[in-house]
């Protein structure tokens, strides 16, 4: 019964047997190959992209600093103060010129 269907399936498609374009079978292999190669190229961007952005990888430093690079003063000095560089009292006071300094946030466009 399988020796059936099979020489049934070859009388359907003649092309196949003897000639015709047998190569074409190896690209079956081959268009999965480059779908699953395609698959995990943009899932492995994805994930690495997300493990940057979340604080590792390569790109870390600037993906914590999204705004240019540069952190604020005041973050500066409370780094500075937490790790004992500066005093309270040495605290206190520059954080209290800082934000004499400040300048207001401009108004919105509209």
């Amino acid at each position: 019964m399988i020796t059936a269907a099979a020489l049934t399936a070859v009388a359907a498609h003649p092309h196949w047997v003897g000639g015709g374009a047998p190569w074409l079978f190896f690209l079956i292999p081959l268009f999965w190959i480059g779908v699953f190669a395609l698959i995990f190229a943009l899932v492995g961007r994805r994930w690495r992209r997300a493990r940057w952005a979340g604080g590792y990888g390569p790109h870390a430093y600037w993906a914590a600093n999204a705004t240019g690079g540069a952190r604020s003063a005041e973050a500066v000095l409370a780094d500075r103060f937490a790790n004992g560089d500066i005093e309270e009292q040495e605290y206190r006071a520059r954080l209290e010129v800082l934000r004499a300094n400040q300048q207001p946030p401009m108004p919105p466009r509209g």
